[in-house]
């Protein structure tokens, strides 16, 4: 049984996953680099902070980071305890998944990757997709944690399966936004109201979650809520390009929405949201979607 859990990362994403457990487990330990947060989120949640090395002894110990590179430090710097369980929520790369699993197992850790989808709506809410790789016994062991903050849980294959899903989940969203953002600028050219167009599209084949959801609650509005770096979604494109190459395939759309992601990163603003990547096509056009 699972006596003890602990978060480490409380981000946008981290905070509110993190809020979850106290509901299920007497003992949750939450660490976070800007320890003011960690104890914010003691007083508002009732967990505990503590130091870092205190967290990493819980039973199951949930990571939620902006890199890969930045759980590979943060493993290196502590002595886990055997028959843990560390369970990498961000959304890293399956090569480090693979390495850091081979690294904690000699001392008698499992190391699963568990990426999540759903925004920080489904963070709050508790109802998160998560896609998690590696060994089945150590998930079936982590689920009752996992479940406190997901929805649909689904163990996707070995180390590294859950960040190679949830990149390729990314790389499609991306794709969808390129497309929307496109789409939605030759609409307004021809003079089309575009708040009509979307429902008539939201009604037929071209919807996807960019037309339900990112194109009417942060681009049309001109909102932009900051709940995903566009840096964030740049790096994930990436990796999905890398798993791509490492297989030997060709996907022209793939690398193609990749390079657009990147440059649109690189124009943007410190801390701009994923969907102010249309701002890019907006400059191109010289034609704003609203």
């Amino acid at each position: 049984m699972i006596q003890s859990v602990a978060f480490i990362g409380l981000g946008a994403m981290g905070y509110r996953m993190a809020a979850h457990l106290p509901k299920q487990f007497d003992t949750v330990y939450v660490w976070n680099r800007n320890f003011a947060k960690a104890e914010q989120h003691a007083s508002d949640f009732g967990t505990q902070a503590v130091s870092l090395e205190q967290a990493t002894q819980a039973d199951v110990i949930f990571s939620c980071l902006p890199t890969s590179q930045d759980v590979d430090n943060l493993i290196a710097s502590v002595q886990l305890k055997a028959g843990s369980i560390w369970v990498d929520c961000t959304s890293g790369v399956p090569e480090s998944a693979q390495k850091l699993a081979q690294i904690v197992k000699s001392q008698g850790v499992d190391f699963l990757d568990a990426p999540v989808s759903g925004q920080t709506i489904g963070a709050e809410n508790g109802t998160l997709t998560v896609m998690v790789g590696g060994d089945i016994k150590a998930f079936e062991r982590a689920l009752p944690a996992m479940q406190c903050f997901g929805k649909l849980i689904k163990h996707v294959g070995a180390s590294g399966a859950g960040f190679a899903v949830k990149a390729v989940n990314n790389m499609l969203m991306a794709v969808n936004l390129c497309a929307v953002a496109e789409g939605f600028t030759t609409l307004k050219a021809h003079g089309v109201n575009l708040n009509e167009a979307l429902d008539c599209i939201n009604a037929s084949s071209g919807k996807s979650m960019v037309t339900e959801t990112v194109l009417p609650q942060r681009i049309l509005n001109r909102q932009f809520p900051l709940t995903f770096a566009l840096p964030l979604l740049a790096k994930d494109t990436g990796i999905a390009v890398d798993l791509v190459r490492q297989a030997k395939l060709s996907a022209p759309v793939l690398s193609l929405t990749q390079n657009l992601i990147q440059a649109a990163s690189d124009l943007s603003e410190e801390n701009s949201d994923f969907s102010t990547a249309v701002t890019m096509y907006e400059k191109w056009s010289k034609i704003t979607i609203e």
